[in-house]
């Protein structure tokens, strides 16, 4: 089965100050703020919805097609997919632009300041999708650059290549009759529940009348699990416990690469949810998104201890 990966491929420049912001910004000059902030180090992770997608299906033994941009400072991360054996023929390199970049520095309260440069991002990957065989492709619509976005929803309908829409964090900067148009005809919606709030204010259509447009809408709740809603029923997925919590940031991509190891491999919606929430317990155990390891049987037993099923 064939898993094409619309989305953004990213460097994560995260940063550590030993100090907390509050104590550096002077309330009544908030207007005339002219901050510097001295940080411990920095350290450079892969990141973007489609590189952490992917990563976790190379994990899963699944090698996905990624479809997006990247600049002409890829080569590192090139090598880094190149050696989980991921096909890099739907990326499109932009010789005159960064990869897209997020730049986060975080202070002692936990508190956070990101500056994201989308460079590469910024151009469609304009992948061809006419030798794609519909009957055997799953797709995945994450979010990135928005003419990607709305053109492969366009797309996939024509062919009739079944696909999740997953518009996460560029719900604000895309207009709500895309949305609506994107969401329309797909097999599955995903988000957490404060992007399906985001959703529902953007389209003004509810979760009853949402479900006219989707077959299934998956939300996932962070330590309270997912739910998978469909016209005629609610199903709760409990999370799968892991060894322990580092970072939860990365946890909704790996669930996503998960569900789609399911859906590709023939699996019910229910058995792939689970198998997401799996691949999301090791996720959250490891600061980074692409920084979790598994092999196969330990995969296999977690899934076991908390499903009861391999």
């Amino acid at each position: 089965m064939k898993i094409l990966v619309s989305g953004s491929l990213a460097y994560d420049r995260i940063m550590d100050f030993p100090g907390k912001f509050e104590d550096h910004i002077l309330p009544e000059k908030i207007h005339i703020l002219n901050v510097c902030f001295t940080v411990s180090g920095l350290a450079e992770n892969f990141g973007g919805t489609a590189g952490n997608i992917a990563y976790s299906l190379a994990l899963l033994d699944e090698r996905p097609t990624i479809l997006a941009s990247a600049g002409k400072d890829f080569d590192q991360y090139r090598a880094w997919l190149e050696s989980h054996g991921l096909p890099l023929d739907g990326i499109r390199q932009i010789s005159d632009e960064f990869t897209a970049g997020a730049y986060i520095t975080t202070d002692m309260a936990d508190n956070q300041i990101t500056g994201f440069n989308p460079g590469a991002m910024k151009y469609p990957s304009e992948y061809n999708l006419s030798d794609v065989d519909p009957s055997n492709t799953w797709a995945i619509i994450s979010p990135g650059n928005p003419d990607d976005m709305l053109g492969y929803s366009r797309r996939y309908k024509e062919l009739g290549i079944p696909y999740i829409f997953d518009p996460g964090q560029q719900i604000p900067i895309l207009p709500s009759g895309h949305i609506e148009e994107m969401i329309d005809g797909s097999n599955i919606l995903i988000s957490n529940d404060y992007e399906l709030e985001m959703i529902v204010k953007a389209t003004g259509l509810a979760n009853s009348e949402l479900l006219e447009h989707t077959r299934v809408i998956i939300t996932t709740l962070g330590e309270d699990g997912s739910t998978i809603r469909t016209r005629d029923d609610l199903e709760e997925i409990p999370v799968a416990k892991a060894d322990g919590v580092a970072d939860p940031t990365g946890a909704g991509d790996a669930y996503r690469s998960g569900l789609l190891k399911g859906l590709a491999t023939g699996k019910d919606l229910y058995y792939a949810a689970t198998l997401g929430a799996t691949c999301a317990s090791f996720a959250v155990e490891i600061q980074g998104t692409q920084e979790h390891r598994f092999t196969k049987e330990q995969f296999s037993e977690r899934h076991r201890q908390n499903f009861g099923w391999v």
